[in-house]
């Protein structure tokens, strides 16, 4: 029979899904293990996608989504992320995991390197594979609070290197980047001529800390942001995200848009408009509740020894557990699935230095939280 392109044997598997589908089987799983919200959707939201599907709004839409959408994200953008673009330069995707493969499609060819956070959200990497392009992962550590070392990436950068991937808050580490931090990074970009990707997925969600918006800082026009509805508005099965490029590629985004998707499904893009416009109190509930969440954890996690990084953003908690998981935390986060129940993400999804730390999901009760992270074992002293 006909075989697939050779190149998509090098796209890795979700060590993530591995877990959750094994859960999936059991009973009395604690999930802590797929990063979603366990809020509903705000009742607006709700009734916008159910009037325009009793409005009969189900053809066809602009190749970037609806007009009063994409000028309310423009006005958000300029809002809040002090991002001031024009309606052509937002393009509303299927949520912001489409944002990210289609940059990638437009930045990458066949061989062309693209620098990856490493721990890293997952697609990262198999966005770059699926396109024949190389991830070359740069080591986020401890020692560095987890930061990008610009010494570092200058040493990676090679004669086909044409991007790199900044995720600020970090999925799933959950550290915020510093503005005097994304200035750095832009000036790195400037200095090898790259392309930046700017993954601000997790934005409304920070503790103590102010995100900011990589373009915000960017005078010469080398970011795409990519933004999502899914985790700020409980929306992850909705898939609305958007793309916001640098200016003078209406034509080539109407193009590429029209060969991928042609456009998100309108009734999915009245709720997005919902979402955008209206009340934004249950954002602030959702991100209070992950915050009441966050310190009955690390309440937890210090009574009983077990190191973790303290997050400033997103809704996880990156936990060390290389006491126990013997130099294969992804064995082990199975192991512990088996015997005790509890669904936890291991590091090394997230790239080889995540090796000996658990990603945990926050977005849960709190009785199932506590319950699962009790589990834990604690280091002997």
């Amino acid at each position: 029979m006909p075989q697939l392109a050779p190149h998509m044997t090098t796209v890795p598997a979700s060590g993530i899904r591995r877990i959750f589908e094994i859960a999936a089987q059991l009973d009395d799983v604690d999930m802590l293990v797929i990063g979603e919200p366990d809020v509903p959707v705000a009742r607006h939201i709700g009734d916008a996608a159910r009037r325009a599907w009793s409005d009969d709004r189900t053809n066809y839409t602009a190749n970037g989504g609806i007009a009063p959408l994409r000028e309310a994200l423009v006005a958000k953008l300029a809002r809040e992320n002090d991002l001031h673009v024009d309606v052509e330069q937002v393009w509303v995707t299927i949520g912001g995991t489409q944002a990210l493969h289609q940059t990638m499609g437009l930045l990458l060819a066949a061989g062309d390197e693209v620098l990856v956070p490493d721990p890293g959200y997952t697609t990262f990497t198999m966005n770059a594979r699926m396109l024949d392009a190389v991830p070359v992962p740069y080591v986020l550590t401890p020692a560095n609070g987890f930061e990008p070392d610009v010494d570092e990436l200058d040493r990676l950068v090679g004669d086909r290197t044409r991007a790199i991937v900044v995720n600020s808050p970090s999925n799933p580490l959950g550290v915020v980047y510093s503005e005097q931090t994304l200035a750095r990074l832009l000036d790195f970009a400037r200095r090898h001529d790259l392309w930046v990707i700017s993954d601000e997925v997790y934005e409304y969600f920070t503790y103590g800390s102010k995100h900011v918006s990589i373009a915000s800082l960017d005078h010469d026009d080398r970011v795409f942001s990519v933004f999502s509805l899914s985790k700020t508005y409980a929306m992850t099965g909705v898939r609305v995200g958007y793309l916001v490029t640098p200016k003078g590629l209406a034509e080539t985004m109407r193009t590429v848009q029209e060969a991928q998707i042609s456009c998100v499904a309108e009734p999915d893009q009245h709720a997005a408009l919902a979402a955008v416009v209206g009340d934004h109190q249950p954002v602030a509930d959702a991100r209070e509740h992950y915050r009441r969440n966050l310190d009955l954890a690390t309440a937890l996690l210090d009574e009983r020894g077990i190191h973790y990084l303290e997050p400033t953003g997103a809704f996880y908690l990156w936990i060390d557990v290389s006491h126990a998981s013997g130099g294969d935390v992804a064995s082990w986060a199975e192991r512990l699935l088996l015997a005790e129940r509890v669904a936890v993400a291991p590091g090394s999804a997230f790239g080889r230095s995540g090796e000996g730390w658990i990603r945990v999901c926050l977005a849960t009760e709190p009785e199932v939280l506590t319950r699962g992270l009790s589990k834990l074992p604690a280091p002997t002293a």
